[in-house]
This record gives C-alpha cells, structure tokens and sequence, in this order.
C-alpha cells in the first residue's frame, strides 16, 4: 500500500510570498535608491545599472564552480576593473539602511509570522528559499518587513553561500543537502510557477501563491496546488492532518 510522503521541511520564497510586493514597482525604486547612492563615488546611473543586470546574469547562469558572490562581482569587476570590487562596502551599508525605502511597495502582510510559528511548533523544518542573488544583509532587511528574521529558519540561502540559483535544481539540491533533507520530505512554497515550481522536477511537491502571482512567460499552472493565503493555510493543514490555527 502506498503512502503519501510525511512533509518534514517546508520552504518558503520571500518576495512576493512571504513578503507581498509587485517585483517591478520593488526594483524601481531600489534601483533608484542603489543609483542614487553610488552617483557621488563616481558611478553613472545607466552603466551602473547595466552591469547590475550583468552580474545578476552571472549568478542566475552560475554552475556550482564559485558562489554567487563571486560570480557577481568578477561579472561587476569586468567592467568596472578589479577596484571597484571595493563598493561591496557601501552596497552592504546601503542594504541596512537606504534601501528600506523600498519598503513602500510592500503591500498587505498576511498572519506570516503566526503560520510560520504553527509549523515551527509541529517540528517542521522551515527553510527561507530566496533567490540567491542578495548579501545576507538585504535579506535580513526585507525580512524586518515583514517582522521576521534569520532566526525563524533552519537555513537561509544567499549570495555569500550559495552557488547557484533558481530555477536550476542544483540550487535545490544544495537548498536540501544544506537542512538535510529528501525531496520527498519537503514542500516548496513560491509565487512563480518557472523558479519556484521547478523544484518539483527533483521531487519535492509545491504550493503556487498566487496573491502576487510572476508569471510573465505565461506558464500553465493548472497542474500546480495553488491559490491566496486561505488556500494555502488550508493546503498546508490538509498535508499535515491537522489545524494550525484555533
């Protein structure tokens, strides 16, 4: 007789999953803020942002032979020369302090905090799966958003650490071996049906969170479990047999 894996681990997106945010309205005004902060140590607007784009193309194409830090700034350092590789300081200061202004396109925060309790308190492993393509400090700040931090994970992927990104399942391979966990045993949870449900080619099973829904190339999502934050409470009860919330 077969039996439905026990979830064990879940893992959660964060922009525009567990932070709610339209990801075109967020990178207009933290690259305008990023452009407006490096401007007076010489960087002009354009060029800076085009080899922004440069290096996030570097980590989204990285293979597992660098981390995604690296891979950023020897793409960053190819067109800027190997000083400027110097500006990672005032970036990092820049994620604890300026770019809070992006948090004005945060939109309506669900109970996040109290689900991700819930699940803490059945012994599930919770893992904060975010693109990788961030310092661990810009990661905390959009966190602080939405009142959670670090602590509330087993494992949080950044640009320090990881060597790949979504979608490639090397970047779930390494998310997993780093909570210790079998596909089998773990959800992914995530808004974009291309990065985010990839992860059930490796085996894991998927919720799609369709309140700030990125599905820009059109993806039929008609196979995936889907819904807003109701329906994904109440998928996530149906998997664990239980209530989370009285």
């Amino acid at each position: 007789m077969d039996h439905q894996p026990v979830v064990t681990a879940v893992l959660f997106d964060l922009d525009g999953t567990l932070l709610p945010m339209d990801q075109n309205a967020f990178i207009h005004t933290y690259f305008g803020a990023l452009a407006r902060k490096v401007a007076p140590l010489g960087f002009a607007q354009e060029p800076f942002l085009a080899s922004m784009w440069k290096g996030t193309g570097a980590m989204l194409q990285n293979d597992g032979t660098r981390t995604n830090r690296e891979a950023f700034w020897d793409a960053f350092a190819s067109v800027w020369g190997e000083e400027a590789r110097s500006l990672e300081a005032a970036l990092v200061g820049f994620y604890g302090n300026e770019f809070n202004v992006a948090r004005t396109v945060v939109g309506k925060v669900q109970p996040v905090r109290a689900l991700l309790d819930a699940l803490r308190a059945r012994g599930l492993t919770l893992c904060l799966a975010t693109n990788p393509v961030f310092p661990r400090v810009a990661v905390e700040t959009r966190l602080s958003w939405v009142g959670l931090s670090f602590s509330d994970f087993s494992h949080v992927t950044t640009y320090e650490t990881a060597r790949f990104c979504k979608p490639s399942l090397g970047y779930y391979r390494e998310t997993l071996a780093a909570i210790d966990k079998a596909p089998g045993e773990c959800l992914m949870i995530g808004n974009n049906p291309v990065d985010d449900m990839s992860a059930l080619q490796l085996g894991l099973s998927g919720f799609l969170l369709t309140d700030y829904l990125e599905n820009e190339t059109g993806v039929d999502i008609s196979r995936y479990p889907r819904g807003g934050f109701p329906a994904l409470v109440e998928f996530l009860e149906a998997q664990l047999g239980e209530k989370l919330f009285s």
